[in-house]
């Protein structure tokens, strides 16, 4: 076959600038084959290489004692104790999403459990973080049903369960849903596998499934804006198969338990080629590839189309020439591809043939390291004027505008679809909070959650950044755990815009101060550009991961009180109502600045939770609707009325942060702790009968509850 004359039409279209080309260039000194202009592009472009954002990522604080790998690994892994660790990351699959819904997310999880698989974990919990576009627009109900589906269709088939996430709504994702999928995963400690590869004349052995011409330039396609060439980008999603997938897992479970891994890498973004790439440059080894081994599903495949081919359920191993018999019965039994396709090489080259022909052959070092940085300008997010003049409403109705919302309606519609007790040790699972998965054969729990509210972000990208990380860190507390670290997803438009990227840098310096200040550091994480469609951008939407520990199932709060109950805050209230839910849902308003965010605070109170849980029943943090929401939803869950004495809009919706409600039969003891440690604690109401009061104003809470569940379905026409 005929390779295409490079062209500047031809460069443009693989997503290097002009310049990019000419750096090009001047590392292999030639004009590059057409192979080498798609490897130079998967290596380059935006989702593989962080040429946007490397700058800022290295100022986050990435390290502690409970870290044991952080970020640069396929996934963050942190000490449990007992010899143990959790391995978690999230990550986007954003632009497959929109474009096939079904594959595009549910390929999405099957990516993010084998970075953690890979790693040499075996999966126990997953979550995801969605956003679309307003419910009323044309295209968002075909999209949240195929990405639901796709979620539970992958993860319920792989014996995952799904423990938490969130779902919003906004008119700015009309044109761009976010799909954010994260898993973690238990290994021993001493048992973590890496991707750096080791040795000369090494076997490089390709794992799992065949190669297609399945999402070949997924990469390059995820770091470029939409437009009105949507529709041609089909081909570039993947395809998945979560019972291959769960094969997959076991051989390489089990391959790890034999000692014949070197190095292992799952193929991922820009497949072939990346997963290549990263393991001979963290090795300083050269890396030899003989096309024709590759097991391919389709005939007449190119060196180009195998190279770029983002086809699922696949690895590539370095591994130990005298058990390579070991390992090929090993997959023989599980009914995968096994085929030895190259080798580790002292030179610095990245040397690919297909049949007798080069058709690649590069320094493999400069694809890694010599990728494009950029320092790109930026503004600050200029101060937000005043809020203004708020209408008039009562407290039942200002509830009824959230509740009806499906932004703030039960997401039963959606979290019923995922199996979120598989594999039995779901201690917690999704409806409010955090969720809880047990740690198999012990006494220890971890807790989950995923937090970010993008208006906070749009108005105040350092607050809106903090409050982030500060509500998955009380997310976390609320069940009783003590919060570990974090991964992050920093969902972003066009970083070429001043203003984009100052939302980026504001939000990086939001999140670094609080992961410090909270001891929550950032182990992994992905950042998802250029997140617009006709020049239209997405709010800025930094999804922070949390990951908790119980270090005993005794210490878990649970989440439902009972009647008779006191309802005690935590925390002090001024009535924050700027860019809140209230002002969102009930007017349409978004206006104000995001609420501060008081670190030393949150700190403070997260310890105090943890410390008096003896006098707690029931916990939730506060966060988008305030004191009233949050006391409603433990209210329903529990099936019992709710009494709040204060009728105040401000004082029930009021977004500040650093607080808590909590269920307590001993109000004294819990204010004298409180008192002692410094701690703000007032008695607000209690739980009881069956009728919602804010502040006498009153409404049954059967007919609040029914509004509630159906919120979600109705809104968004779904049967």
């Amino acid at each position: 076959m005929t390779e295409p004359t490079i062209t500047p039409e031809l460069i443009a279209a693989h997503g290097l600038k002009p310049d990019e080309y000419q750096r090009l260039l001047g590392i292999i000194g030639r004009a590059p084959s057409f192979t080498e202009l798609g490897i130079f592009s998967a290596m380059w472009n935006e989702h593989c290489s962080y040429k946007s954002s490397k700058k800022w990522l290295r100022t986050l604080p990435t390290t502690g004692p409970q870290v044991i790998c952080g970020p640069g690994e396929n996934a963050g892994v942190v000490d449990i104790g007992d010899g143990q660790a959790v391995i978690f990351k999230m990550e986007s699959h954003n632009h497959p999403s929109y474009i096939e819904p079904h594959q595009g997310a549910g390929t999405g999880v099957g990516g993010i459990l084998r970075d953690v698989f890979t790693m040499g974990a075996r999966p126990i919990a997953a979550m995801n973080s969605l956003s679309f576009g307003l419910p009323s627009h044309p295209k968002t109900s075909y999209l949240v049903k195929g990405v639901v589906e796709g979620i539970g269709g992958y993860g319920n088939a792989f014996g995952v369960p799904t423990v938490g996430g969130e779902v919003r709504f906004h008119a700015s994702y009309n044109g761009n849903c976010l799909v954010n999928a994260f898993a973690a995963g238990l290994a021993d400690a001493d048992k973590i596998f890496y991707s750096v590869a080791s040795g000369v004349g090494m076997p490089v052995v390709y794992l799992g499934a065949k190669t297609g011409r399945d999402g070949v330039g997924g990469a390059t396609m995820a770091s470029a804006e939409f437009d009105d060439t949507i529709e041609e980008k089909r081909p570039t999603v993947q395809v998945g198969d979560p019972f291959t997938e769960k094969r997959l897992l076991e051989a390489c479970l089990e391959l790890m338990a034999s000692g014949a891994v070197i190095s292992i890498q799952d193929m991922g973004a820009a497949g072939l080629t990346c997963s290549a790439v990263e393991m001979g440059d963290k090795g300083g080894l050269g890396i030899k590839l003989q096309l024709d081994d590759v097991p391919q599903r389709e005939a007449n495949m190119t060196a180009y189309e195998m190279m770029l081919s983002e086809s699922q359920e696949r690895m590539l191993m370095v591994l130990k020439p005298e058990l390579e018999s070991v390992a090929r019965a090993i997959f023989v039994k599980w009914d995968l591809d096994f085929a030895i396709v190259g080798e580790t090489i002292a030179e610095d080259r990245f040397l690919i043939m297909l049949g007798n022909q080069i058709k690649a052959d590069l320094p493999l070092s400069k694809l890694s390291s010599s990728a494009p940085e950029y320092d790109r300008p930026w503004v600050p997010t200029p101060p937000v004027g005043p809020l203004p003049a708020i209408p008039a409403i009562t407290p039942i109705a200002a509830l009824r505008a959230l509740i009806s919302s499906p932004s703030y309606g039960a997401k039963n519609w959606v979290y019923e679809q995922y199996d979120a007790q598989v594999g039995a040790d779901t201690v917690v699972a999704p409806g409010v909070g955090a969720g809880v998965v047990r740690v198999h054969g012990t006494g220890k729990a971890l807790a989950f959650t995923s937090d970010v509210t993008p208006r906070y972000v749009k108005a105040n990208p350092v607050e809106g950044g903090k409050q982030a990380v500060a509500e998955a860190y009380r997310n976390l507390i609320a069940v009783g755990a003590r919060p570990l670290a974090t991964t992050d997803n920093l969902n972003f438009g066009n970083p070429e815009k001043p203003e984009i990227m100052g939302q980026f840098v504001g939000a990086i310096q939001g999140i670094g101060a609080a992961v410090k200040a909270l001891d929550m550091p950032i182990v992994s994480g992905n950042v998802s550009l250029y997140n617009e469609t006709d020049g239209r951008a997405i709010m800025p939407t930094p999804t922070i991961g949390a990951v908790g520990l119980l270090a005993s199932l005794d210490d878990l709060i649970a989440h439902r009180p009972q009647s008779g109950d006191a309802l005690v805050l935590i925390g002090a209230t001024s009535g924050h109502l700027g860019q809140s839910a209230l002002l969102a849902e009930a007017f349409g308003i978004e206006a104000g600045d995001a609420p501060p965010v008081d670190l030393l605070a949150e700190r403070l109170h997260g310890d105090f939770i943890l410390s008096a849980r003896a006098h707690i029943r029931a916990c939730s943090d506060l966060s988008d609707g305030g004191l009233a929401l949050a006391a409603f939803e433990m209210a329903t869950g529990a099936g019992i009325g709710l009494t709040l004495n204060d009728g105040d809009i401000a004082q029930l919706f009021g977004e500040d942060q650093a607080r808590y409600i909590v269920a307590t039969t001993d109000v004294p003891a819990l204010l004298a702790l409180a008192a002692t440690a410094g701690v703000p604690a007032a008695q607000v109401g209690q739980f009881g009968g069956d009728q919602v009061s804010l502040g006498g104003d009153t409404a049954k809470l059967a007919g609040l509850s029914a509004i509630y569940r159906g919120a979600f379905a109705a809104a968004l026409r779904l049967a």
